[in-house]
């Protein structure tokens, strides 16, 4: 079974992580949204940064609208 995520993309991920756990780590567009509280969160900021970067790691799901 092939990995989702490569190695790489992990680093980037955990490195957004301990910049969570410094209080360094900012919400939305420049950073101006205030810190980050969840983890949750700061996973899917570790992600997109790898996205970015281009990094192997599975596009963002698109959320469905409810009729």
């Amino acid at each position: 079974m092939a990995r989702k995520y490569s190695k790489s993309a992990s680093t980037d991920v955990k490195r957004a992580m301990h910049r969570k756990k410094k209080g360094k780590l900012k919400r939305g567009k420049g950073g101006k949204g205030g810190t980050v509280k969840s983890r949750k969160q700061a996973i899917a900021i570790g992600l997109s940064e790898a996205r970015k970067k281009g990094k192997k790691a599975p596009k963002k799901k698109k959320s469905r609208k409810k009729r």
